[in-house]
């Protein structure tokens, strides 16, 4: 026993040695660690720190890869995009924030290359900005005078056409974008602004330097970090050592005074040195078997054993026995299912009190699908919308099987009826569709304004009742979006043609993506195409790029549904351009150029308006010209929500 404390004595001088001439080695270089301590100049900006670098004043090692700044340049400028330099117009000493200009918009409206831009998403990312403006290009000239008008005599868009405009996010409403034919422009490029004023536009970004956030709090030096991480590592190894070695010498303690409860072991049966062996391996971190306890192998999640597994129910939601469920399916038969996605089947059940249910069933009881399973519960749990499936209740995750019970949906899915099963048999009228996406947009701005983002916007996962009413369902992707947050660092999930590509790049989740995932359902509602089909013309695979692509180019007829585009119905025509404007918006690749989920609400919400006051009108005329007549021989629709196909 001696010989083994001393031992562990030993040890531990010998792990502080070394650490001390680590120590040693850390601040050999104490010249570069005082040059890099300082704060450098560099043009008309002092006191700039890490992670800048650049000049002579400040070499490469002192700053982040990625942050150099060129101070020969009048003003100082800084890579933001992959490609491009922007000049740097302030920097913030207190925040990591930097004002950005585009250098060719630095002198005039009128670069000689029309572009949009992305920026290094893994450097930089935009911050809450005031506003956003559209440019557009190749214009028909404005009779009257327009404050927001300019003219490029060497327009590349279209030397014809030198006149261009420029409307402000949430101004096109007013003269400034009323006025102004914007359908008829060759380019437009949306550029982010702050502080706005239409007498002195200055196109200006303001980017966040999340690298810096990486690196210690804000105003902490990453120089007087490394050298309180060394000395904090002496304290702490010194701590581990002597924790180890109090544990184990109390381990050993426990281990003999159980052998002398225990007693001398009986050859015979072996049971009471299994027990101590058994005792002793748990006590060393050991875990039994997967195969014999699940739950050693799941995550943790905020709930006890008393509030779930034994319980009658679980955040509001009821807790069913396995046994019951298995009834109400017939034992999950196939002629029972209703579909499949990438985690589980659904089965349609009827439980014992007569209620019609969906039983999701997850494919596997893994750690992933555990997540995706408890997810849901919490999130349907404390969400009520009448637009949001109902939760009914779930199994306990110590089950045999992961099932959650919905409330039961009997028309289907959006895309059953657009290009599915039941898509030969009835149409959707146009009126139906506006009515799917105004609900659709209530569902997710709902969400977002209690932050969780669903994160798999697509038609299977929009439900339909027998009145066409909207019910968003399948949670196990979404994730909660706390407060004050621009974003979600996360790998990128969801379903191919519905992801934001922003997403995609930048493993960034925000709101933004959801409102993307949105823009192609829009595209078809209103083409009634498949969001990813290898048949089309390998530009059109993707509805997103191909719904992008027809709007810009006015060439509607080639996007609309035929059943919905009829020449001598401009009423339609009408509505149909206004939501496809919408999913252009939606469809934007950079997220800041995209609306919010509720102004895209209040954007349908205003076309469904006008359409119905269009149709009120149009039941007036008939009235009035004695035409009812003409109505006697119509046979009716099939439904109140659809019509026949032809």
């Amino acid at each position: 026993m001696e010989l083994s404390f001393l031992s562990t004595v030993f040890l531990v001088l010998f792990i502080i040695f070394r650490l001390f001439h680590l120590q040693h080695y850390a601040y050999a270089d104490d010249e570069r660690y005082e040059e890099c301590n300082k704060p450098f100049e560099c043009g008309t900006f002092s006191n700039l720190s890490y992670p800048f670098y650049g000049g002579t004043a400040r070499p490469d090692y002192c700053g982040y890869p990625g942050f150099q700044l060129n101070c020969r340049s009048s003003p100082p400028d800084i890579s933001v995009t992959l490609s491009e330099r922007y000049y740097v117009i302030g920097v913030k000493p207190d925040q990591p924030i930097i004002t950005v200009a585009r250098k060719d918009y630095w002198d005039g409206y009128c670069p000689g290359n029309l572009h949009n831009t992305s920026i290094n998403c893994d450097l930089f990312s935009y911050v809450d900005l005031d506003n956003n403006v559209t440019f557009y290009y190749g214009c028909p000239n404005v009779s009257m005078p327009m404050t927001n008008s300019f003219t490029c005599p060497n327009s590349r868009s279209d030397p014809r056409t030198p006149f261009g405009y420029f409307v402000p996010k949430g101004l096109e409403s007013s003269t400034l974008g009323r006025n102004i034919r914007r359908d008829t422009c060759n380019r437009s490029i949306t550029v982010p602004i702050i502080n706005y004023e239409s007498s002195a536009l200055r196109i200006v970004d303001t980017i966040s330097l999340m690298a810096a956030l990486r690196y210690g709090k804000s105003g902490t030096k990453p120089a007087v970090i490394i050298g309180l991480s060394v000395g904090g590592a002496i304290v702490a190894a010194a701590l581990l050592c002597c924790s180890i070695f109090a544990v184990r010498r109390r381990r050993q303690s426990l281990a003999q005074d159980q052998s002398k409860d225990l007693g001398p072991s009986n050859p015979s049966n072996g049971l009471p040195t299994t027990a101590t062996s058994n005792e002793y391996r748990y006590s060393q971190g050991y875990t039994t078997s997967p195969s014999t306890n699940l739950s050693q192998s799941l995550p943790s999640y905020p709930s006890s054993k008393s509030e779930f597994e034994n319980s009658a129910d679980y955040l509001g939601v009821k807790v069913f026995a396995y046994n019951e469920l298995e009834e109400a399916t017939e034992h999950f038969h196939e002629s029972r299912e209703l579909g499949d996605g990438g985690f589980g089947t659904v089965y349609y059940g009827k439980l014992n009190d007569g209620r019609l249910v969906a039983v999701k069933r997850l494919y596997e009881n893994s750690c992933r699908h555990m997540g995706q399973f408890m997810n849901e519960i919490q999130i349907l749990a404390r969400l009520r919308h009448k637009n949001l499936v109902a939760l009914y209740g779930c199994t306990s995750r110590r089950s045999r099987e992961l099932l959650l019970v919905y409330e039961y949906i009997s028309n289907g899915t959006v895309a059953d009826h657009l290009h599915g099963k039941l898509a030969q048999s009835n149409v959707l009228r146009w009126s139906t569709r506006l009515s799917i996406a105004v609900e659709t947009a209530e569902a997710l701005s709902f969400l977002h304004e209690n932050e969780v983002i669903h994160r798999d916007v697509k038609t299977t996962n929009i439900l339909l009742d027998d009145s066409f009413k909207v019910k968003v369902a399948d949670f196990g992707l979404s994730r909660l979006f706390p407060d004050n947050v621009t974003h979600v660092s996360t790998a990128p999930q969801g379903t191919p043609g519905y992801v934001d590509p922003e997403y995609y790049q930048c493993y960034q989740l925000t709101e933004k993506s959801d409102v993307y995932s949105f823009g192609v359902v829009l595209a078809e509602l209103i083409s009634s195409k498949v969001a990813v089909d290898i048949t089309r013309h390998r530009h059109d695979i993707n509805l997103a790029n191909m719904a992008v692509d027809r709007i810009q180019k006015h060439a509607f007829t080639e996007l609309v549904d035929p059943k919905l585009w009829c020449e001598k119905d401009h009423l339609a025509q009408k509505m149909v351009k206004l939501v496809s404007e919408v999913a252009f918006q939606c469809l934007q690749q950079e997220k800041e150029a995209r609306p919010s989920m509720k102004e895209v609400l209040e954007s349908l919400k205003g076309i469904q308006k006008e359409l119905d006051n269009s149709q009120i009108q149009v039941v007036v005329d008939i009235h009035e010209n004695d035409d009812v007549g003409l109505l006697k021989n119509v046979p009716p629709p099939v439904s109140p929500e659809t019509e026949p196909s032809k």
